[in-house]
């Protein structure tokens, strides 16, 4: 197994399992107790695991937000089926609103283009990809532009969106629990959502399964104000019974 194989796998089961040791990796990847040490450092330099005695811990545990790229390839079968998933959401034509983050990304990337649609986004990946589409009328909502999440975000943005009423809003969120709703990291991204949220008649969150049972800083939403969550089969059977019987209705693909 190459390097980068197992750093992707290594990532995988530290996301999955909230941390990995470095006796159990080595003994699972049958490389040598250094090769797993030297593995994880090169992964914490990427900013997407914390070195802790013994082993390593996901960022998201942390708090700490993963940038663009290092969450693109991520659960990328999943956010897959979940964008697929997405497009039975969509109205025949009219208006939306597509949320940043890396499904939201996968479902701009395959809106139909047999119907007329207005899209409003405050993420700058988005708009590149439908800004040359000819059935869409692409609104990209200005602001102060994170480098982790490449979104738009801040009083400006806000101004925007209190211009709109689009039909369904497409939502992104870094976590899901019961008790905390949807979460994010930063406090500032995290009004913008609820912004997006409160200018569409539907909500629609795009999620897999490693965001469930986590809590962020800052909160986004209550369960009660979305409509439908989309997520994978991944996601414990329970776990999301328990987020249905919160409000949304759940689609596990």
């Amino acid at each position: 197994m190459y390097a980068p194989e197992r750093h992707q796998q290594i990532l995988e089961t530290a996301r999955a399992n909230g941390r990995v040791e470095v006796a159990g990796l080595a003994r699972d990847l049958a490389v040598t107790p250094e090769t797993v040490r030297r593995d994880l450092t090169a992964l914490e330099r990427r900013g997407v695991l914390r070195r802790v005695h013994g082993g390593a811990i996901p960022v998201e545990r942390l708090g700490i937000e993963p940038g663009v790229a290092d969450r693109e390839s991520h659960a990328a079968g999943e956010k897959e089926r979940i964008a697929r998933a997405a497009l039975d959401e969509l109205p025949d034509g009219g208006s939306i609103i597509i949320d940043a983050g890396t499904t939201t990304v996968r479902l701009a990337e395959l809106l139909p283009t047999d119907r007329e649609l207005t899209v409003v986004t405050h993420s700058i990946p988005v708009a590149s990809i439908l800004v040359s589409r000819p059935n869409l009328t692409l609104h990209l909502l200005g602001g102060v532009v994170r480098g982790r999440t490449l979104a738009a975000v801040g009083d400006w943005t806000k101004a925007q969106v209190a211009e709109i009423y689009a039909d369904v809003a497409f939502m992104g969120t870094n976590s899901v629990s019961v008790e905390r709703g949807l979460t994010t990291p930063d406090t500032v991204e995290a009004s913008v959502k609820r912004a997006l949220m409160d200018a569409s008649r539907r909500t629609v969150v795009l999620a897999d399964h490693t965001k469930f049972g986590r809590e962020d800083f800052a909160r986004v939403a209550p369960l009660a104000d979305v409509d439908t969550i989309i997520t994978g089969v991944e996601l414990d059977v329970e776990l999301a019974e328990d987020i249905e019987n919160a409000g949304p209705r759940m689609v596990v693909v």
